[in-house]
């Protein structure tokens, strides 16, 4: 049975994840799923992470190793931030951007482009 301290645990993953702009989703690609209590992270919604396509698994991992993985996306964040190379701000701008390509080349062909879709 699943303590409250897991559930505190996981309550906290997910807010994390979805401020980055991802959820929880079972893997379709990874054969650990079933045998290792593995998850993945997926774009949340259409808008944003828009550099992936909408099925893209960002991660798949166990809950610990998620843990790890966020404190390395934390980690790069902050360190790009004081080199003065990113920003929230400049982030938003970037995917914008990205949003805004992608609606020229959905307009363009008729059909809804996403993510790494636009280069195939």
């Amino acid at each position: 049975m699943t303590d409250w301290n897991t559930i505190e645990r996981i309550r906290r993953l997910e807010n994390d994840v979805r401020e980055l702009g991802f959820k929880f989703a079972k893997s379709k690609y990874s054969e650990w799923t079933d045998a290792h209590g593995t998850l993945c992270l997926i774009p949340l919604d259409e808008e944003t992470v828009p550099v992936y396509s909408r099925d893209a698994e960002v991660f798949v991992g166990t809950l610990e190793s998620l843990e790890y993985w966020l404190l390395g996306v934390q980690w790069a964040r902050r360190y790009d931030g004081m080199l003065k190379l990113g920003s929230d701000k400049k982030r938003a701008k970037a995917e914008q951007n990205i949003r805004k390509e992608q609606l020229m080349q959905t307009l363009k062909t008729g059909k809804l482009v996403t993510g790494q879709e636009k280069n195939d």
